[in-house]
């Protein structure tokens, strides 16, 4: 944990092709002031200039990935794997500028927003950084899917799937997250999904963008058909992972304590959100100071939001 805000030093570009629309989008990272937070900002459509907050709070919809906004209206879609990289790379303020309404799926990882930060660099800021600490255990349950949070004295993320598909099967993926972690062990694994699935998206007017460079793709045969195969062996798991820190990234700030679930999804990663956000006796707000030598001296509980105020 870093004590201080950060910004990027310059504006970055990067253009490619929405999964769901199959249009081509581009987005911009801008510097921005402390206190900022994470800002959607659109430059085109039919309300330039209009914004969304990467909050929780304005979640509109999560069946296949994760929205921002009205579904019907002005929105920004498949926020997840950037949120992620942010989140990982160690960024809290920063405006992103949108061209179209959705965020560029490029490979399906959350590696090329990271390589992206990493070529301008990040700007060390005057503002402490907040985290949000859990308190006390908050748990959700959906038939055999649960989601929970959980007391730890850093940041945790323990994830587990299980799909009948022999490709799949029953996966399990535990880490504490830092920059280095996440750079190493998450960022780089891509979305995946099923070629049976294909033409009920596609006459559903999603996926439209999805092809073997950007998605990990089962065959009827319950084998991955992408000729370079997986870059993890349980890569799976662990871009179920990386979602979940995109989803969780929505909270305004980082966390301390760990993230359980199993046989989650977008859906149940924002209501366990909203449910932990909703009960002031779960979390509390801190900052953290340090000695000489880099270790905590101290954390210490902070009145006042995080960036903004949720509207659980």
């Amino acid at each position: 944990m870093d004590d201080y805000q950060t910004t990027i030093k310059s504006r970055v570009r990067l253009t490619g092709t929405g999964v769901h629309s199959g249009k081509p989008v581009a987005v911009t990272f801008v510097p921005s002031d402390v206190d900022t937070g994470i800002v959607f900002q659109f430059v085109d459509g039919p309300e330039p200039g209009r914004e969304i907050r990467a909050l929780v709070s304005e979640v509109g919809a999560t069946d296949l990935s994760t929205l921002l906004g009205n579904p019907t209206g002005v929105h920004v879609s498949t926020v997840e794997h950037l949120m992620a990289a942010l989140l990982g790379a160690g960024i809290d303020n920063l405006i992103i500028e949108m061209e179209g309404n959705e965020v560029p799926i490029l490979d399906g990882s959350a590696a090329m927003f990271v390589e992206a930060i990493d070529q301008v660099g990040l700007e060390v800021q005057s503002a402490k950084r907040r985290f949000i600490r859990i308190l006390k255990e908050i748990r959700i349950e959906n038939g055999a899917s649960w989601a929970e949070f959980r007391p730890y004295s850093g940041t945790r993320f323990e994830v587990g799937i299980d799909f009948e598909s022999r490709a799949i099967g029953r996966q399990q993926f535990d880490i504490d997250l830092n920059g280095d972690s996440f750079r190493t062990e998450i960022a780089g694994s891509r979305t995946f999904g099923f070629l049976k699935d294909v033409e009920r998206l596609w006459a559903g007017g999603y996926a439209l963008g999805s092809s073997l460079e950007n998605s990990v793709v089962i065959g009827y045969d319950n084998k991955v058909i992408n000729m370079e195969g997986l870059r993890f062996s349980d890569e799976f798991v662990r871009h179920k992972t990386l979602d979940a820190i995109g989803d969780l990234a929505l909270a305004g700030a980082r966390f301390i304590g760990c993230f359980r679930s199993y046989r989650g999804g977008h859906r149940l990663n924002s209501v366990a959100l909203r449910r932990l956000l909703s009960d002031p006796e779960a979390f509390e707000i801190v900052e953290t100071t340090r000695q000489k030598h880099g270790r905590i001296a101290q954390i210490s509980a902070v009145s006042g939001p995080v960036f903004a105020p949720w509207a659980i």
